[in-house]
C-alpha cells in the first residue's frame, strides 16, 4: 500500500514528538531527583513537591510540545503507524539518560537502537492508510460499537482494581502496577485524542465539528486519562529506574493502543496478510529493541565489576520482586550513585 501525504506528514509530526518526549523524560527525571532532596518526600510515595521544582516544569512543558505534536500526528496518519515511532523517543532517553543521569548505555544497547530503527522502518514502509473520516458523529458510531465498548469497560476495570487494590500494597515493589495504570488509561486518550485530532482537522477545514456535543466529550475523556497517566508515570519513575520504565511502558502502552486502534478504526481492514504480518514482525523487533537497549543499559557502571556482571537486579527479579524493602535498597542505592555523578 503507498505512503500517502497524510502518512507522511503523520510520519514526521511523530519523529517531531518522539525528539521531545526523549529528552521530557530525563529532565523530568532530573526535576524530581532535586524536588525529593530539597522536601525530603519522594513522589513515589505520595509527594507533589516537584510542583513547586522549575526543573520539573520544563521537562514537562518539553513533553507537552511533544504530544502536541504527537496529538496533531494522529489526525494524519492510523495509530498502527504512530504508536510504535514512540520507540525514538526510547532511543533519545537512553542516550540522554547516559551522558546526563549516568545511566551507563552498553554496548548491546546501540544494537537494540538499530533494532528500533529497523522495525520502524518496516511498520512505516507497511503501514495502513489513514480511512477517511467525514464528521465527529461517524467517530462516535466507532466508539460505542460493542467491541470496542467491551474493551473500554474492561480497562475501566482494570484500572480501578489496579489502583484500589493493587497499587497501595505493590505499587513499590512491582514496576508493573503503576506503568500498566499508565498504560491502560493511555490507550484510551490516544483513541479520544485521534478523535478529538481529526474534529478540529475536519473544523479547520470548514466543517465545524465544535457544534457536536462528541467533541467535547472525547476533551473531557482525553484530559481525565492524561491527568491520570500523568500522576502514575511520576510515580513510577521516581519508585524505579528509567532504564525500566521506560522500555516496558513503552511495550505495555503500544500493545494496548494498537489492540485498542485494531478494534475501534479498524486499521486492517482492507489490507493483505503479508502487509499485517510486516507491521506485526517490525512492532516485534522495535519491542525487541526497546527491551535488549534497556536491559543491558545499567551493564559496567562500576569498572571493577566483569564486564558481563549487572550490578542491579535482572529485569526478572524487578519485575517479580516481592520483596519490597529490597527493592528500595536497591533503587536508592542507585539513586545516590547517580547523584553522585550527575
Amino acid at each position: 500500500m503507498g505512503f500517502s501525504t497524510d502518512n507522511l506528514k503523520g510520519f514526521l509530526l511523530a519523529l517531531l514528538s518522539s525528539g521531545f518526549i526523549g529528552a521530557s523524560f530525563i529532565i523530568k527525571k532530573k526535576g524530581l531527583r532535586k524536588a525529593a532532596a530539597a522536601s525530603g518526600v519522594r513522589a513515589g510515595v505520595g509527594g507533589y513537591s516537584y510542583l513547586l521544582e522549575p526543573l520539573w516544569w520544563v521537562g514537562m512543558i518539553t513533553m507537552i510540545v511533544g504530544e502536541v505534536a504527537n496529538f496533531i500526528a494522529y489526525a494524519f496518519a492510523p495509530a498502527v503507524l504512530v504508536t510504535p515511532l514512540g520507540a525514538l523517543s526510547i532511543i533519545i532517553s537512553a542516550v540522554l539518560a547516559h551522558f546526563i543521569l549516568k545511566e551507563r548505555l552498553h554496548g548491546l544497547g546501540v544494537l537494540g537502537c538499530v533494532m528500533c530503527v529497523a522495525g520502524s522502518v518496516v511498520i512505516v514502509v507497511h503501514a495502513p492508510q489513514e480511512r477517511e473520516i467525514t464528521s465527529v458523529q461517524e467517530i462516535w458510531k466507532l466508539a460505542t460499537q460493542t467491541a470496542f465498548l467491551l474493551y473500554v469497560a474492561s480497562v475501566i476495570v482494570l484500572v480501578f482494581v489496579l489502583v484500589f487494590h493493587f497499587a497501595p500494597r505493590y505499587g513499590h515493589s512491582n514496576v508493573l502496577i503503576f506503568t500498566g495504570i499508565c498504560s491502560l488509561m493511555g490507550s484510551l486518550s490516544v483513541m479520544s485524542v485521534k478523535a478529538l485530532g481529526t474534529s478540529l482537522k475536519l473544523t479547520f477545514e470548514g466543517t465545524n465539528q465544535l457544534i457536536y456535543p462528541e467533541t467535547w466529550f472525547f476533551m473531557l475523556v482525553v484530559l481525565t486519562c492524561v491527568i491520570t497517566q500523568m500522576n502514575y508515570l511520576n510515580k513510577a519513575l521516581d519508585t524505579f529506574n528509567t532504564a525500566i520504565v521506560s522500555p516496558i511502558y513503552y511495550v505495555m502502552f503500544t500493545t494496548l493502543t494498537i489492540l485498542a486502534s485494531v478494534i475501534m478504526f479498524k486499521d486492517w481492514d482492507g489490507q493483505s496478510m503479508g502487509n499485517i504480518i510486516s507491521e506485526i514482525c517490525g512492532f516485534i523487533v522495535v519491542l525487541s529493541g526497546t527491551i535488549l537497549l534497556h536491559v543491558t543499559k545499567d551493564y559496567e557502571r562500576s569498572p571493577s565489576r566483569s564486564m558481563y556482571a549487572p550490578l542491579s537486579p535482572s529485569l526478572t527479579a524487578r519485575l517479580s520482586s516481592g520483596n519490597g524493602e529490597l527493592l528500595k535498597h536497591v533503587e536508592d542505592e542507585m539513586t545516590s550513585s547517580q547523584d553522585f555523578y550527575a
